[in-house]
Formats: C-alpha cells, sequence, structure tokens
C-alpha cells in the first residue's frame, strides 16, 4: 500500500513509524526539513521538503499511485485542501484529515465534508478524541486507563495496586477460584517502569499498574476486588479553556448530573470567552501554580483535578500542587513521552497522552478487514488487538493449548454471541470470534499473520 502523510508532527510521525513497520511504502510531507531528517534516520521512509498540499509537492510523493493520503498537520485548512486536492486532481481513494477548529464540526455544516464538496473519508478531531477519552476515565473512577472494547462489551483498565489490595501476593492463576462469578484476566502488569506478561504463578505487588480486559457489566465489582470503591467525581477543576477543555466541560454538562465545574484559565481574553460560552461554569482568570487561584478554586475539597494546559511542565507541575493542596485524584495531559516514565513515581494518577489517542484512532480507520481496532498501550510499546478470527484461520477450531502463541503475547477475551469469556487452555477458538490479543509492538506483525489476519484498507 502507497500511503502520503502530510505532516511531520508527533502525530504524523508516529503513523508513519506504524505503516513503514508494515511494509507499506509511505511518503512524509513537511515543509520543516529538520524534522524530515529526524523521520529519515528512525524510519524507513521517503520524504519531500514542500508545502503538504501543493499538487506539485503531491504528484512529487507518487499522489497518482497512492492508496491513502492522512493529512495531520497543525493547520486545518492545509489538511482540508491536501485532502481536496488528493481527490480532485489524483483520485486518492482514501482521505483523513486532521480537524481541530469545532467550527468546522458543527453539525449545522455537515454536508461540508461530503463527496459532492470536499470529499474527505474519515475526520479525526483531536479535542473531541482527548475529552471523550478522560470521560471514559472519569466514568471508572480509580482507573489509570478505561479503554471501550468490542462496541463496549468489554474494557481495558489500568488499576494501580495499594496496600490494601486484597489481591496482593496471590497466585494470578488463584483468582477465578476466588471470584469464580467476575469475567476478568490480568494481561499485563506494569513494575518499576518495567512490562511483564504474566503467568499463572505471578503475583501483584504494591505500586503494580494491572492492565486488566474486564466484562463491562462487571467492571464495578472488579474495581472493588482491586481496592478500588471511588465514587465518581462530582467536583471537578479543570486548569486550562483550551479547544480539548472546552470540549471536555460540555461533555461532562451533558453526561454527568450534579456535576460542580470550575475552570482555571491563565489568558484574560480565553477566560472572558469560556464565561460568556459557558453557563452555571465559574471561571477564573489566573495561574494554577499560584496558590490563591487554586485556593479561590477550592482545591482541597476538589475530588478531581484536570490538567489541560498547553505546556507539560506546567501541567505536572499544577498537578502535583493539586495534591499537596488535598485535591483526591488529578489528570494530567502529557505531550513530551520522555516525561512518561515521570508521571507514576511523582504521585500523578493518570495521565494523557494526545498523540497515542489520535494515533490509535487513526489506526483503526486505516487497518480494516478483521481487524476492528487497535488500541496503543504504554505509548506504544503494546498494542491491543481486536480482532475477528476467519474459517480459513489456522487457529480455528483449536484449543487454546494448541495454539503456540509467541512470548509477549497473550489472548485476554473472546467475545462470541454477545457473551465475554475469559480463555482457559480447554477453550476452543471459533470462526467468526471476537478476540482480544495484547502483543508487544514486535510481535504485532506476527499476529497478524498467524491468525491469517487479512488487512484490507478499504
Amino acid at each position: 500500500m502507497r500511503v502520503i502523510i502530510s505532516g511531520a508532527n508527533l502525530v504524523g510521525s508516529s503513523i508513519a513509524a506504524y505503516l513503514s513497520k508494515e511494509d507499506n511504502d509511505v511518503t512524509v510531507i513537511d515543509r520543516d526539513s529538520d524534522e524530515l531528517a529526524h523521520i529519515n534516520s528512525a524510519m524507513d521512509v521517503n520524504t519531500i521538503t514542500g508545502h503538504p498540499s501543493d499538487p506539485d509537492v503531491l504528484n512529487a510523493a507518487g499522489a497518482k499511485e497512492c492508496d491513502m493520503i492522512i493529512a495531520v498537520t497543525e493547520d486545518d485548512e492545509t489538511n482540508m485542501i491536501a485532502c481536496q486536492i488528493g481527490h480532485s486532481l489524483f483520485g486518492i481513494p482514501k482521505k483523513i484529515a486532521r480537524i481541530r477548529k469545532q467550527s468546522y464540526l458543527d453539525p449545522s455544516w455537515s454536508n461540508l465534508f461530503s463527496r459532492a464538496h470536499m470529499p474527505i473519508d474519515v475526520i479525526i478531531s483531536p479535542e473531541i478524541l482527548v475529552a471523550q477519552d478522560i470521560l471514559e476515565r472519569l466514568s471508572i473512577p480509580g482507573t489509570t486507563t478505561a479503554t471501550r472494547l468490542a462496541d463496549g462489551k468489554a474494557y481495558l483498565i489500568g488499576v494501580v495496586c495499594m496496600d490494601d489490595c486484597p489481591v496482593l501476593h496471590t497466585q494470578l492463576g488463584q483468582l477465578n477460584r476466588l471470584f469464580p462469578d467476575l469475567s476478568f484476566s490480568i494481561v499485563s502488569i506494569s513494575r518499576n517502569t518495567k512490562t511483564i506478561i504474566p503467568d499463572e504463578n505471578d503475583m501483584l505487588e504494591v505500586g503494580d499498574e494491572a492492565y486488566i480486559i474486564v466484562d463491562s457489566k462487571h467492571l464495578r465489582r472488579v474495581m472493588a476486588a482491586f481496592g478500588h470503591l471511588e465514587k465518581e467525581a462530582r467536583k471537578i477543576i479543570v486548569s486550562g479553556g483550551g479547544n480539548i477543555g472546552l470540549s471536555l466541560i460540555r461533555k461532562l454538562q451533558d453526561e454527568v448530573s450534579d456535576a460542580q465545574l470550575k475552570v482555571i484559565e491563565y489568558n484574560d481574553e480565553r477566560a472572558k470567552f469560556l464565561s460568556e460560552q459557558l453557563e452555571n461554569i465559574i471561571v477564573l482568570n489566573g495561574n494554577t501554580l499560584e496558590r490563591e487561584i487554586m485556593e479561590e478554586a477550592s482545591i482541597s475539597t476538589a475530588e478531581t483535578y484536570i490538567a489541560l494546559m498547553n505546556d507539560d511542565e506546567s501541567n505536572i507541575l499544577g498537578s502535583l500542587l493539586a495534591k499537596q493542596y488535598g485535591c483526591s485524584r488529578v489528570i494530567t495531559l502529557v505531550n513530551n513521552h520522555a516525561y512518561y516514565p515521570l508521571v507514576g513515581p511523582l504521585g500523578i494518577d493518570v495521565m494523557i497522552s494526545p498523540k497515542s489517542i489520535i494515533v490509535s484512532n487513526i489506526m483503526k480507520h486505516v487497518r480494516r478487514g478483521r481487524i476492528r481496532g487497535i488500541h496503543s498501550i504504554r505509548d506504544g510499546s503494546f498494542e491491543l488487538m481486536e480482532i475477528e478470527t476467519s474459517s480459513s484461520s489456522g487457529v480455528v477450531n483449536k484449543k487454546m493449548q494448541d495454539i503456540e502463541l509467541p512470548s509477549g503475547v497473550v489472548i485476554g477475551a473472546i467475545i462470541r454471541d454477545e457473551k465475554v469469556i475469559i480463555p482457559n487452555s480447554n477453550t476452543d477458538i471459533l470462526s467468526n470470534d471476537h478476540i482480544i490479543i495484547l502483543a508487544s509492538r514486535e510481535k504485532a506483525r506476527l499476529i497478524e499473520k498467524m491468525f491469517s489476519v487479512h488487512v484490507d484498507l478499504f
């Protein structure tokens, strides 16, 4: 497959890395030659310096033979024009664009991106995606991550094992006997920056972050089994009233009853805009890093503080101060992956990675066929894959014990006839099963081959 990626930013380079490792012909376009040089040195892709929507540049990138264009520059208009030119001049079959401005996404203008006007097949809105991700985590209090699987029939959740976790120092193989009526499986454990794919003899220790696949109907009971009985937050402070903050607040107003919301915004004009746009919301104009503004927001009685400013350092420091001042839980947006290993040890409860959220969402639309979903875990070091089995697959009609899975791979759940099955060694794999597999990034391609997955991109 030939793919053009317009934009060499974090999102564009991450998508290029995914696709290039799967033997696709990838060309990245950007005006920043330094960014392209970095990409060239890190992965096997073609690069072209130039404006990402320039017809001559697109032509030089091979647009005439291209199967897909993914336009993810920081400029909405550039992304839209790149897709329009890709369609009108070069007939590129599949077009994906990153659109940030909410005015373009207003339902009143829903026909703007139709084939008759500006033919874009998939629109990715980072602000909406990140806001929805945060809302998912808020709806399951106590989780470090919460990912919907199989149209909501199951979840991948992350929980940190505290001193009072009831299942500490218990062999994982014993958990099914302790909780026979709960459908869940621990597919990964993060311990001291290391990731462990556990077996039945492993045990959880204090400070471990356990990644668990669980039947949605059993979510609350599984959380309680791991010592997390937190109530859903109602007193919430959002620091940063940009597009992500505004999207989140509107979602909270619509979906969380009795929410008491406050917003801290540093920019005077933006604070005034927020106060005009939001009803029944207290908007405070000031610096989150100053104690006075945090006290004015009543941080000591807040149940959750969400840091969504444009600066990673401010988000991290603001979150640490919120905890120091008495806030129960903090959720922190971090763009720079260099900070990821530090977040947990610093005491931050939940880290939000916009890049991982956006890339995972785009890859859902890029990879079709029998791959129903791909979710990036721990900044891409692991993938959670949702695969529908084919009748011609070599693993179908075999028991789990007869399938030789490579190391670093675990089948966490099977969805069959609307039922979530946690497999054991005697579980059969059947045709049209919806299988949820955790695989290290290096083994993901091997898993596709094992399950005879045909990656149909359209």
